[in-house]
């Protein structure tokens, strides 16, 4: 297959994952990477970037098991190297807690962390409003380390990346054969998709270096994370919102539930402010594309899409376990088209 091209549009943690996957594992494969905004000005940036995941039930479970579990073993394996600490790459352990005690006490993903189990009576007595725990050991990925690591292990792989806005997916097709579409919230107007909504996401970033445990409200909108850097709280789910303004209400808001979880957050200084929109979709879109309109012929060969968009607020968590799924669709496309090629 020398010769073959292939293009990732795409510069956050899911671009960067899937272009790493198919110029590691295609090693006769020229890949290019095109971002118009690269890390640190990516919504991956601003990410918590814990791994956690809800239930969906439009994805079969033992998919999202296999996208969560390559994910958590990729980052795993980073987490206990030398490269750790530039990767921006933590094992980190804590508390999940419930208001009311859930119908799915063990989730998909509880056997795929690490030490997983609920928590006793005298652990919940630290948080009274709530009724139910569960605690665990996960991964933190920090991608304003994770994104430049991501990108020099790309190009030592032979990749190579451009900053350039792509307006229209067919204007690629003249130089590459397979295109992967990695574009979040720009896959609204790229694959014309309107079912891609922007949910917008306010975190603070907090000088706490005595909190070693993270805090998430099992409804996915008050959490605590601390991190190599700082204590990342919040934060907002605003959906349909495309306001990239820091909100004061927001803050306070988000100061006030975090602080009545964990009290000493009241002395702690607040470093920085971050506002982002999560690429949100009901699920996540990995696939072929099957419209004949952007299979684009040039000069008697077939130029295929790669869709990988649409994580929401879980990019980080999944970003590897779909990049890897990406990387099989692009190579049954390019054995599919290898008389052509």
């Amino acid at each position: 297959m020398g010769g073959v091209r292939v293009v990732v549009v795409g510069a956050g943690v899911v671009g960067f994952s899937t272009a790493v996957c198919i110029a590691e594992n295609l090693r006769h494969v020229s890949v290019t990477l095109l971002g118009e905004k690269f890390s640190p000005e990516t919504t991956s940036d601003g990410a918590a970037g814990i791994l956690f995941a809800n239930h969906n039930p439009d994805v079969p479970v033992e998919q999202q098991r296999r996208w969560f579990k390559s994910s958590f073993d990729h980052l795993r394996l980073i987490a206990q190297s030398e490269d750790a600490p530039e990767a921006g790459v933590m094992l980190s352990s804590g508390w999940q807690i419930f208001r009311d005690v859930p119908e799915d006490k063990t989730p998909y993903w509880s056997d795929l962390v690490l030490g997983f189990r609920i928590m006793t009576e005298r652990e919940m007595v630290r948080f009274p409003e709530h009724r139910f725990g569960q605690a665990f050991t996960t991964i933190k990925c920090e991608c304003s380390r994770y994104l430049p690591w991501l990108e020099k292990r790309f190009r030592r792989a032979g990749g190579q990346v451009e900053q350039r806005r792509v307006d229209n997916l067919q204007d690629l097709s003249g130089s590459f054969d397979v295109i992967v579409n990695c574009s979040g919230l720009g896959s609204r107007s790229l694959a014309a998709d309107v079912s891609v909504q922007p949910v917008r996401g306010q975190v603070l970033k907090m000088e706490a270096p005595w909190l070693q445990h993270f805090i998430r409200d099992g409804d996915g909108l008050t959490y605590i994370f601390p991190g190599i850097q700082g204590v990342t709280i919040g934060g907002t789910r605003q959906g349909g919102d495309w306001n990239l303004q820091v909100e004061e209400n927001d803050t306070r808001g988000i100061l006030k539930r975090c602080s009545s979880l964990e009290p000493s957050l009241t002395r702690a200084r607040i470093l920085s402010s971050w506002v982002g929109l999560r690429p949100d979709r009901r699920t996540p879109r990995v696939e072929v594309e099957r419209e004949v309109e952007v299979e684009v012929k040039k000069g008697g060969r077939s130029v295929t899409v790669v869709h990988n968009y649409g994580h929401g607020g879980v990019g980080v968590t999944l970003a590897w376990g779909t990049a890897m799924e990406a990387l099989g669709l692009v190579k049954k496309s390019l054995q599919g088209n290898k008389a052509k090629l």
